[in-house]
């Protein structure tokens, strides 16, 4: 198949891109050219901007699109106009679900409601309402073509936003761990290398009946943080690691979010989003590793990525002396 990839060189794209080459597929990358040139010489570079002159598209044909940068509606319209593809795969997220959700909910669920004009800006309060409108744009203009797949968090090699590996690292180092809220808080990740995989085999079988809007999460609920941070202790903990729970009023009292402790949901409404049922993308082959397989892997990448806006251990220090003494 010839497909083409919007993106393709940064970690969720990158994994495609390498799921796609592996599969033996004639793959094309319409990036900028900033992020990863040097990758896949094996794949056609297309240099053009999203937001801007597409018309490096035009006179071409793809079986298939697989489109993981998209955040605005007007992306995918101006996408369309320029592009003649079969199907058309828009990688979207479980932030488009009103809140809160009923645990194991699915993807006939309702969504969060638009009530107005949306500004074309991501930030937390807009990101869910733009998926929403982005879906909405896929599904107008590649019609019966397109598949939504809605990701929670991904994780995985190439993981730029250090949200997860931030966690293997800290826990890798050892000693007394702030563990953030409470433990059966839920969580749901999925390793990107696993989503590309069954992506790629999801276009393979285009024409076969079937829905076309697929929760991309695992493990299925409950599935909790306290899980998710004793899985790590289990795989790269040195002995002696030690998880303390500290309260979710304390830390919001210190000015601690879900920003300097990776993947908190901060006890709020969204937590919900964590609780999606899988069943109907484990049907049509989806088939993660286990959390420790991905643990593993991530630390024995040679790139790690980190931010600076995680906790420093010296305020996860201070943090801990006070909770203890309290």
């Amino acid at each position: 198949m010839r497909i083409l990839i919007i993106g393709g060189t940064r970690f969720v794209g990158r994994h495609i891109t390498e799921a796609a080459i592996a599969a033996g597929h004639e793959v094309s990358l319409l990036h900028r050219g900033r992020t990863g040139p040097e990758l896949f010489p094996e794949a056609e570079h297309l240099r053009a901007d999203r937001n801007g002159d597409l018309s490096i598209l035009r006179d071409r044909h793809w079986d298939a699109t697989i489109d993981v940068s998209a955040y605005l509606p007007s992306q995918i319209a101006s996408l369309a106009d320029a592009l003649s593809t079969g199907r058309y795969v828009f990688i979207s997220s479980t932030a488009v679900y009103a809140v809160p959700q009923a645990p194991n909910f699915t993807e006939e669920s309702p969504l969060t409601e638009i009530d107005g004009p949306v500004r074309e800006e991501v930030t937390g309060e807009t990101y869910g309402k733009l998926k929403v409108l982005c879906e909405r744009a896929a599904a107008d203009r590649f019609g019966a073509g397109a598949l939504i797949v809605r990701p929670t968090y991904v994780i995985g090699p190439q993981d730029y936003t250090g949200r997860f590996t931030y966690w293997v690292n800290r826990i890798a180092r050892g000693g007394e761990v702030l563990a953030p809220g409470d433990p059966s808080d839920p969580i749901q990740l999925i390793d990107g290398r696993d989503m590309a995989t069954w992506i790629v085999s999801m276009i393979e079988k285009d024409g076969e009946a079937g829905p076309s809007t697929f929760h991309a999460v695992s493990p299925p609920p409950p599935f909790s943080f306290g899980d998710m941070l004793e899985a790590i202790v289990a795989e790269v903990g040195p002995p002696g690691t030690t998880l303390t729970w500290v309260g979710q009023d304390f830390l919001l009292a210190e000015g601690e979010n879900g920003r300097s402790l990776p993947l908190w949901s901060e006890g709020g409404e969204w937590s919900a989003v964590n609780t999606a049922d899988p069943a109907a993308a484990t049907a049509a082959g989806l088939s993660p590793r286990s959390l420790r397989q991905s643990v593993r892997e991530i630390r024995e990448s040679e790139a790690t990525f980190s931010t600076d806006v995680t906790i420093s251990l010296d305020r996860e220090a201070e943090l801990l002396a006070r909770w203890n003494a309290r």
